[in-house]
C-alpha cells in the first residue's frame, strides 16, 4: 500500500471517516487505516467496506487562535523560558537527589518512558520519574488509589506532581507545550478517539505538562467515561479560548496546588 494514495486525516482539512464514506462510488467506500498510528483512508470495495468512526476533525483547525504562527510563536517563547528556568533550578538538584532516592527504593531505571500521543497524533517519549514497580500493565491500566504498583517514594512523587517534572525536557524538545491537554496513552487515545465525540480535536496542538482540565478539578484516573468526556470539553474549551494570559494563569495556579 502506498501512502501516497491515502488521504492523510492527520495534516489535511478533512471531514469524519463517516462523512466521506459517502463519498465513493457505488463500487468504492472508504476505510480508515491506521499506519504507524496515523490515520488515513483509503477506497475499497463495497463489500469490504466497514466504517470507523475516528471523529478525527481537522477543518475547524485554521480557525482556532493558538494556531496561528504569531501565537505559536509566543506560546513557544514561553515554553522554552519556563522549561529552560525548571530545568535549571529545580532538575538540576532533583534528577541526582531523586535517582539515588528511586534506586533505594525498588529496582528499576531512574526514569519512566512511555510513548504517548502528541500533537497531530504523533507519537514521542514522555518522561516521568519512575514511581511505580517494573510491571507488565503500565501501557494499558491507569494508575489509581491504592495502587499496588506504586511504590512508597512513588507515591511521594505524585502527590506532589514532581514526577512530572522531567517533562520539562519534552517541552523545551518541541514534544511537549508548559499548557496544553495532557497526552494519553496510546491505548486510551484508541479507545476514547472511538466513544467520545471530538476527542481527537485536543491533538491539534502540543500536549502539556498542566492544562485548564487539571487546574479545575479534573486529573488522575478515570473510572468512568463521564469523567474523560469532560476533561475533553475543557480541553476543547481552551483550545477555542486560548490567550497568553490565560497560559500564564494556568501555569500560575499549578504553581501554588504545587507548592
Amino acid at each position: 500500500m502506498k501512502t501516497s494514495s491515502l488521504i492523510d486525516l492527520n495534516t489535511q482539512n478533512a471531514l469524519s471517516v463517516v462523512e466521506y464514506a459517502g463519498k465513493g462510488n457505488s463500487e468504492t467506500q472508504y476505510s480508515a487505516v491506521n499506519l504507524n498510528h496515523r490515520y488515513f483512508l483509503r477506497g475499497i470495495h463495497q463489500q469490504e467496506f466497514a466504517p470507523i468512526e475516528l471523529r478525527y476533525f481537522l477543518k475547524d483547525a485554521v480557525r482556532l487562535p493558538v494556531l496561528s504562527i504569531n501565537n505559536r510563536i509566543k506560546k513557544r517563547l514561553l515554553d522554552i523560558a519556563i522549561s529552560s528556568i525548571a530545568i535549571v533550578f529545580f532538575l538540576s538538584w532533583m534528577i541526582p537527589l531523586f535517582a539515588i532516592l528511586i534506586k533505594l527504593d525498588s529496582r528499576g531505571p531512574v526514569f519512566f518512558k512511555q510513548q504517548r500521543s502528541g500533537r497531530n497524533n504523533k507519537l514521542f517519549w514522555c518522561l516521568k520519574f519512575r514511581s511505580m514497580v517494573l510491571n507488565e500493565e503500565c501501557d494499558s491500566v491507569q494508575a489509581s488509589d491504592n495502587d499496588r504498583r506504586i511504590t512508597k517514594l512513588g507515591a511521594f512523587l505524585r502527590r506532589t506532581s514532581f514526577d512530572e517534572f522531567p517533562q520539562f525536557f519534552n517541552v523545551l524538545a518541541g514534544d511537549m507545550s508548559i499548557v496544553g491537554p495532557r497526552p494519553h496513552m496510546i491505548a486510551h487515545t484508541e479507545m476514547y478517539g472511538a466513544s467520545i465525540h471530538d476527542y481527537m480535536k485536543r491533538l491539534h496542538i502540543k500536549q502539556g505538562v498542566t492544562g485548564w482540565a487539571q487546574i479545575s478539578g479534573y486529573r488522575g484516573e478515570t473510572t468512568e467515561l463521564w469523567q474523560m468526556e469532560k476533561r475533553v470539553s475543557l480541553d476543547l474549551w481552551y483550545l477555542e479560548n486560548w490567550s497568553f494570559w490565560l497560559d500564564v494563569k494556568i501555569i500560575c495556579k499549578t504553581i501554588s496546588a504545587i507548592f
